[in-house]
């Protein structure tokens, strides 16, 4: 739930409306979240709307949006500062596909690492955990059936994380997006 007994901060507020139930927001023109790797450029102009914690931590939500042009993004943020995050997502290249993904980002260079799924998915559920610098991310289209998506780790953490969800639209803007059913709370992770 997006209650006010968590310190919410914005990186970049977007146009939005929220309740306890949900947020809807959409992405301004050229919005995105990259560092260096590949492309060169950087970029830390996307929105994300984080809550901090000190303690090892289970996030949950649910992510529906229809990507109006390339690279429109929604999902889910783990952040230290602009050049030590995580990003899980879909991101839409095409009718035809788009590419469900996480950005991982250590001391200034992202990395990218995707699957092609159909551009006819528009909703998936997002589980983050973490246990110190370690990260364990999940998806599932339906919130129940929960598939491995990584597992990383944040080379400059420090015990102070900030986690929430992200959306960004690297070209037009004006990607609509709604988040529901978030849920944060402590680590479930178990280690085999």
């Amino acid at each position: 739930m997006f209650d006010n007994k968590r310190d919410w901060f914005w990186l970049q507020e977007p146009e939005h409306s929220w309740d306890a139930q949900k947020l809807q927001l959409t992405c301004a023109t050229e919005s995105d979240f990259w560092q260096r790797t590949h492309y060169g450029f950087r970029r830390d102009n996307g929105h994300a709307l984080l809550t901090p914690v000190q303690q090892d931590f289970s996030l949950i939500v649910r992510c529906h949006f229809k990507g109006n042009a390339d690279y429109d993004q929604a999902g889910i943020m783990v952040r230290i500062d602009a050049d030590n995050w995580i990003k899980a997502s879909i991101e839409y290249e095409n009718e035809s596909f788009s590419r469900l993904g996480s950005v991982v980002t250590n001391l200034g260079y992202s990395d990218w690492a995707t699957e092609d799924i159909p551009s006819t998915v528009h909703t998936m559920w997002y589980r983050v955990q973490g246990r110190g610098p370690d990260i364990f991310i999940e998806t599932a289209e339906d919130g129940k059936s929960w598939e491995q998506m990584r597992i990383t780790h944040l080379h400059a953490f420090n015990n102070n994380l900030a986690i929430g969800i992200y959306a960004c639209s690297p070209k037009t803007g004006g990607c609509e997006v709604t988040f529901d059913h978030l849920s944060i709370g402590p680590n479930t992770w178990k280690k085999e």
